[in-house]
């Protein structure tokens, strides 16, 4: 029973403050906990998810493409999660709901709900990604994504 409710002694109050202190900056620094909302990465994510977000993941290197990203939206205070599709200096389209990089259509198996979106072809600018969620049934205009410069991304998720 001493391992459950130990002795508040000055060493149990030491080891408390620092394990607060340490939780407290793993959590604010490093590891940031976020909430999904939403259903625009369903079927990889589900809505009301919970998962944690590494802020030093893409530190000394970019996301490449098939990443996972959390993204800067509206203030630091809210990310959200996409897929990347493509990357600087690449050409990406859909036709007949079909994603096309670069000339090439890609299988893109994490896409389980059925899309027909018809995109033109776009380069992508330099400092910037193409990212978008999985769900693709819902009409284009309704997703937040698109060309997005890479200094909005936070961070990837853990899970």
């Amino acid at each position: 029973m001493r391992f459950l409710v130990p002795k508040l002694n000055r060493a149990t109050l030491i080891r408390i403050t620092v394990l607060i202190a340490v939780t407290v900056g793993v959590c604010r620094f490093w590891l940031v906990p976020a909430r999904i909302e939403g259903a625009s990465m369903l079927p990889t994510y589900p809505e009301h998810g919970f998962t944690f977000c590494n802020r030093f993941a893409y530190r000394n290197q970019p996301p490449e493409v098939g990443d996972i990203v959390a993204l800067r939206y509206g203030g630091s205070r809210r990310l959200l999660l996409k897929r990347v599709l493509a990357l600087e200096g690449d050409t990406v389209e859909f036709r007949g709901g079909v994603l096309w990089r670069n000339g090439e259509p890609v299988d893109e198996p994490y896409v389980a709900l059925p899309c027909d979106w018809e995109r033109a072809p776009r380069t992508i600018a330099p400092g910037s990604i193409y990212v978008m969620g999985d769900n693709r049934s819902v009409p284009f205009e309704s997703h937040v994504g698109g060309e997005i410069a890479l200094r909005r991304v936070f961070g990837r998720p853990l899970f």
